[in-house]
């Protein structure tokens, strides 16, 4: 008989405690991040959420179903600039211990919804991407590409952003950091003459990794590079890095750690693909032996160590010589891609340069610095700077000034200023820088 008693106790607050956890679920609060070709809408929540959801026309809406307790929350106070989402609001649920929300649109689209574990600085989410169509769309490429000298375009990626906030710091979120640097770096290209910068992205939101690299391809880009300010599991590291494509994970610690937290971005920022899936690695494996690959890392690997050096004239280096990791950004086979952390936001002294204008403005001024000085040495053919480079000539028997002057379109004292003669004498096999004409 006692036994049977405890039985029935167990089960009762068995039953009791089930239905204590579904009412327990809650929402906490709701960010919107629209970014030019999506809106995606995150709901915090108190658990892990069980939910339906449905679509409806005329006029269009999301209907969210989320099994838990009723709750007031107030949506005005929702910041919320899409193009596509009016506004959400509650309705009233058919079932019991459920709250339904309502996404009211301003037309039809075909959400993507699923759910997230708790990733720092986020506990449980409900996230839910709604694809703009073309006309609400802002991704618009424009580069100006004529037939001769083009310009060099360059793919500036700020790493992170919207719920994915990056390295921690005590006061700062990367996202912000690189946000501020990439848009200095893109400036400061757009002056440049013969060069043309485009940003991957221009605001607090979040790109899928693989979808960096398909922005800059379909810009056309030359370069790919992608802005970050590093972060380690405590606060001793310090210095600005440049990474390249390695064909084998990280063999240093911090790389490690790098790789690591790429995995964790794509977690926060709610990817709905993974980076590393079988038929992408077996895609990676084939295109490496594709010589584009190698002029890719070659490229990308020379750019680097210019950067390196501008770097080290205004900040601590955390490595003399570009490092190599497996990180998607990089992967591209056909755009030359390097990584550049600025420094180490979780070290505090660093945090507090990243935070300071004058150094975010130092640090973009040696990234533009080094890319513009290695394609001024490298240039691409049928570019601007391909047709200002420096030519030269190696004298052949019998040619003389005149005769070199006329074929390149130049004066004899063109000539003789460039090189610095003090007469019209030449030598067999001697080299001549040719001026611009």
């Amino acid at each position: 008989m006692f036994k049977t008693t405890l039985s029935k106790l167990f089960i009762l607050l068995t039953c009791w405690w089930l239905s204590f956890a579904a009412l327990g679920t809650s929402l906490e609060g709701v960010r919107i991040w629209p970014s030019p070709d999506n809106t995606r809408v995150v709901l915090d929540l108190s658990k892990a959420p069980k939910y339906t959801y449905f679509t409806l026309t005329n006029p269009n809406r999301i209907v969210v179903d989320i099994q838990g307790k009723p709750q007031d929350f107030n949506f005005t106070k929702v910041k919320n600039t899409s193009p596509l989402l009016k506004e959400i609001r509650k309705s009233s649920a058919k079932k019991p211990n459920t709250f339904r929300l309502v996404l009211e649109l301003k037309e039809a689209t075909k959400p993507i919804i699923f759910s997230l574990t708790p990733t720092k600085p986020y506990g449980d989410r409900l996230v839910m991407d709604l694809p703009h169509s073309a006309a609400l769309s802002k991704t618009k490429v424009e580069i100006s590409q004529p037939s001769s000298e083009r310009d060099i375009v360059i793919a500036v990626d700020a790493g992170h952003g919207g719920d994915d906030p990056g390295a921690l710091g005590k006061r700062t979120y990367e996202k912000n950091i690189t946000l501020t640097i990439a848009k200095q770096v893109a400036a400061k290209i757009n002056r440049e003459k013969g060069m043309q910068a485009i940003l991957v992205r221009s605001g607090d939101y979040y790109i899928n990794l693989n979808k960096r690299s398909e922005i800059a391809r379909k810009s056309q880009a030359d370069l790919l590079v992608s802005i970050h300010a590093d972060g380690f599991k405590n606060p001793k590291p310090r210095g600005a890095s440049v990474w390249v494509l390695s064909t084998r994970r990280a063999n240093s610690e911090i790389g490690r750690w790098i790789e690591k937290h790429e995995e964790q971005s794509e977690l926060l920022g709610g990817a709905g693909e993974v980076i590393n899936n079988t038929e992408q690695d077996l895609f990676l494996t084939r295109t490496l032996l594709d010589m584009s690959m190698d002029h890719s890392m070659n490229t990308g690997y020379g750019v680097s160590v210019e950067v390196l050096k501008e770097l080290g004239k205004v900040t601590k280096l955390h490595k003399k010589r570009p490092e190599h990791a497996s990180l998607a950004v990089l992967k591209s086979p056909d755009i030359p891609s390097l990584l550049v952390e600025a420094g180490f936001i979780t070290n505090h002294e660093e945090e507090n340069l990243l935070r300071s204008k004058a150094h975010q403005k130092k640090i973009a001024n040696a990234v533009y610095v080094g890319i513009k000085r290695h394609f001024e040495n490298s240039p691409p053919a049928g570019t601007y700077f391909a047709a200002i480079a420096a030519k030269s000539h190696i004298v052949q028997r019998g040619e003389n000034l005149s005769v070199i002057a006329k074929r390149y379109g130049v004066t004899v004292s063109q000539l003789k200023r460039a090189n610095k003669l003090k007469s019209d004498t030449l030598r067999v096999d001697q080299e001549l820088k040719i001026p611009n004409s």
